[in-house]
């Protein structure tokens, strides 16, 4: 069974690649990265076929360049500058750095070596690429794509006649799509929601630049755990409990003021909040959550911003983690007034059907040569291949925890 090609564009990307890739071209432009594919699934294996599928799909994407027109727009984006653009025109995605294999107990094993300019412009096309691919492999995609369409018109409708209330909120569902098909849908549905002044909710983009493009809406993203990880981690000399700090540090030094929305969850968030004093809170219009309970978290975050008498209200939570309708009305409703409360949502509406959606991620697990590591609000997200190199940087912050 032979696929038609799957990502067609350079801009099928998350937008956060494009803001980490900019300050990476100036900063970091020599470091070099591993990153390893990992399925969660308990009940998922790759084929042959579907790796080999996998690998003609990889292929092909290496083949891409960027066009004119793209990067025309890409230059279009307030806080990308002209040598990062001149950069991307001479881009290319090099299919040398790329290990793929059936070599893993789920039959699929990817891992990709090479600069972190080059490696990390890879993990959003592969992910979507291995997830269209299964789906498209493993089942009938006709009946998949007929149950998407039928639950993706409920919730339009659901949210359009008020029965939920989702304030401001983006589509974040390119690595884990049905299909190129399925988020489009989605992005082009979505972006009529409020051509009448019926619907409380707002849409207000994609995380998928190609789409943002053709749609005429934001495209949306800052940073991943990648940017905390290596600029943290990624200088050995460095303390790796202080890992927000340099990289709160490096990106006001990229951005000031612009496109400023932390992660808080690389090394746990009660770590993050020993660096995210005074200036960086008054510097970043916001926080994005990623993991833990929502509703903990938040009042974490305003508890915060209070005790630097900083109004909670004028400040951005950005709520991203496992999201659907239901929930984010409940976070909207509990945080409403008190800040300004945003959603980026992801499988739920790209990969919503009657089949249970892959849980697959890629992940950087070396830079410079040694391991670097996640340690999030809850187990199980994170992933190092090193358990030395997570116990040490566990020792680390319950370190600095407890003597700060």
């Amino acid at each position: 069974m032979k696929l038609d090609q799957i990502i067609t564009s350079l801009l099928e990307i998350d937008a956060y690649k494009l803001s980490m890739g900019q300050a990476i071209y100036h900063q970091f432009n020599d470091y070099k990265t591993t990153w390893t594919f990992k399925c969660r699934n308990k009940d998922v294996f790759f084929t042959h076929e579907m790796v080999e599928e996998i690998r003609d799909q990889i292929e092909a994407y290496c083949n891409l360049r960027f066009t004119e027109d793209e990067l025309a727009y890409i230059d279009s984006i307030k806080w990308i500058k002209g040598s990062y653009v001149d950069f991307l025109r001479l881009w290319r995605p090099r299919y040398e750095d790329f290990e793929i294999t059936t070599n893993s107990e789920f039959g699929l094993s990817i891992e990709t070596k090479g600069t972190w300019l080059n490696t990390s412009m890879y993990e959003i096309p592969v992910l979507a690429i291995v997830n269209e691919v299964y789906f498209r492999m493993k089942y009938d995609y006709n009946i998949l794509i007929e149950s998407f369409k039928k639950r993706l018109d409920e919730k339009y409708n659901m949210l359009k006649q008020g029965h939920w209330y989702a304030g401001t909120f983006s589509e974040f569902g390119l690595r884990r799509r049905l299909s190129a098909e399925a988020q489009e849908m989605v992005v082009e549905k979505f972006s009529h929601l409020n051509d009448t002044a019926r619907c409380a909710s707002k849409f207000v983009g994609t995380s998928n630049v190609y789409l943002a493009k053709k749609y005429g809406v934001t495209p949306v993203g800052t940073m991943a755990h990648e940017w905390i990880m290596c600029v943290g981690q990624g200088n050995h000399k460095h303390n790796p409990a202080y890992s927000n700090w340099y990289a709160l540090d490096v990106w006001v030094k990229e951005y000031g003021i612009l496109n400023g929305t932390a992660l808080t969850d690389a090394i746990t968030t009660d770590c993050f909040l020993k660096d995210f004093q005074l200036t960086y809170a008054t510097l970043f219009s916001g926080v994005r959550h990623d993991s833990g309970d929502p509703i903990e978290w938040g009042e974490k975050m305003i508890k915060h911003y209070e005790s630097l008498e900083i109004d909670s209200s004028t400040k951005t939570l950005l709520f991203s983690d496992s999201l659907n309708f239901k929930k984010a009305d409940e976070i909207f409703r509990h945080f409403s007034g008190r800040a300004k409360v945003a959603f980026g949502i992801g499988t739920y509406l790209s990969n919503d059907t009657c089949v249970d959606p892959l849980n697959i991620v890629m992940k950087t697990t070396a830079c410079n040569g040694e391991p670097v590591a996640k340690i999030s609000d809850v187990e199980g997200k994170g992933m190092c291949k090193d358990p030395e190199y997570v116990d040490y940087l566990q020792r680390c912050i319950d370190w600095r925890m407890s003597h700060e």
